[in-house]
């Protein structure tokens, strides 16, 4: 029998990575400009969103690959009992590249491979994630293009009526540590759900 795909080590290895993300702005960054920490931030956000978004892509080809009754009960389809990881990635990508608008379109897009009573849309649905899920696509958003769309985005998400850049506003207080926390938690429950 085939390998099954471990969602337990993706989750870890995003929780890893999310752990050297904070470390880095958490960094000595002392002798850097104002401007200059707002650009770590922006980073920093940028990447954290490309790791979660890695790890939601991985999380379900895995469950699929774990279990191929979870994507014939979602499509009406057969699949067979043991898929290829190869497999289960072009059922999730058929082609294309992986993406979610904020917290609602990334459970959306779960609701297409896996069952609603199923570990990952549970914890992704829990509410005290959904304020670190929406600011996390919204800044991730409004760093990566600075447009008055994504701005008006970051705005809501914060509920703020005024910002300069995603970093500005992500460096005070503690923000993007937050994010990421919460990120984090999310991942430690997919792992403690994992089956492997």
């Amino acid at each position: 029998m085939p390998r099954k795909k471990s969602i337990k080590k993706t989750a870890s290895d995003f929780i890893e990575r999310a752990n050297e993300l904070e470390e880095f702005v958490n960094s000595d960054i002392a002798a850097l400009s104002d401007m200059q920490k707002s650009w770590c931030h922006d980073y920093a956000i940028i990447r954290l969103y490309r790791e979660f978004e890695q790890m939601m892509l991985h999380v379900i080809i895995g469950a699929i690959n774990n279990d191929s009754s979870v994507i014939s009960e979602t499509t009406g389809v057969e699949f067979p009992k043991h898929l290829t990881d190869e497999v289960c990635e072009y059922l999730v990508l058929g082609g294309g590249y992986f993406d979610f608008k904020g917290r609602d379109g990334l459970i959306k897009t779960l609701k297409k491979y896996v069952p609603e009573a199923h570990y990952l849309i549970s914890a992704v649905k829990k509410s005290k994630y959904k304020d670190a899920l929406e600011k996390l696509s919204a800044l991730r958003n409004y760093a990566a293009h600075e447009s008055a769309q994504s701005k008006r985005a970051a705005l809501a998400a914060i509920r703020q009526k005024r910002v300069g850049t995603s970093g500005s506003w992500l460096k005070l207080q503690g923000r993007y540590a937050s994010i990421s926390t919460k990120l984090k938690e999310v991942a430690q429950e997919i792992h403690d759900s994992a089956p492997y």
